[in-house]
């Protein structure tokens, strides 16, 4: 008779002792509500480090952000929103995403909001280089202000893919807080995020 290792025993123990198997939940709710989701979604937004801004059109947008210093003196900026960014660098002209490291602030499309956490999915739809959403120091996404929805349940109803894509959900500034548990901004990934409800 061979006897065990002492990892085969603890295996063997843990087989032996293993917790009965819970059914999955099945996933219909009920599941948080908001009176007022877009209320909901800036405060959730601006607790994380971010910034909401309604606005009704793109030239609300571009005023707004001329008051931003980040944006108003920034020199490489990048912006797929028509009529903002009237200097913006054209990314179909950009062969090489290495090339936008350089970028100080991007504006870009959010599909949608999520109340419950402030994520904003966006995609990489009409966007030559997904990457920019990363390497800008400054990111405004401009939302329909229509589509805030409550929470994550709702979010995943709407995400649908055909086929292989690019999607995420951002939520804020880049943010770390395990450096010596103190909160750093900006750790790998945009300094600022500002999202503007546009209608």
């Amino acid at each position: 008779m061979t006897s065990m290792s002492s990892r085969e025993q603890i295996l063997a123990s843990i087989r032996r002792h293993l917790p009965e198997s819970s059914p999955l939940p099945d996933g219909d709710g009920p599941w948080i509500a908001y009176d007022d989701p877009v209320a909901q979604f800036a405060s959730v937004l601006e607790s994380i480090g971010g910034r909401c801004v309604r606005a009704q059109s793109a030239a609300e947008i571009e005023r707004e952000l001329m008051l931003v210093p980040e944006y108003a003196n920034a020199q490489r900026v990048v912006s797929t929103i028509p009529g903002i960014g009237a200097r913006a660098i054209d990314l179909a002209a950009v062969s090489e995403p290495h090339a936008l490291e350089d970028v100080q602030f991007a504006v870009l499309p959010g599909h949608f909001g999520v109340a419950e956490n402030a994520a904003v999915w966006v995609t990489d739809d009409d966007l030559p280089h997904r990457a920019i959403y990363f390497l800008c120091e400054h990111l405004a996404l401009v939302v329909p202000a229509d589509q805030i929805v409550h929470n994550l349940h709702a979010a995943y109803d709407r995400i649908q893919f055909a086929g292989p894509r690019f999607g995420t959900f951002i939520a804020g500034p880049s943010k770390t807080a395990d450096i010596e548990q103190s909160l750093v901004i900006g750790a790998h990934g945009p300094k600022s995020l500002t999202v503007f409800l546009v209608g």
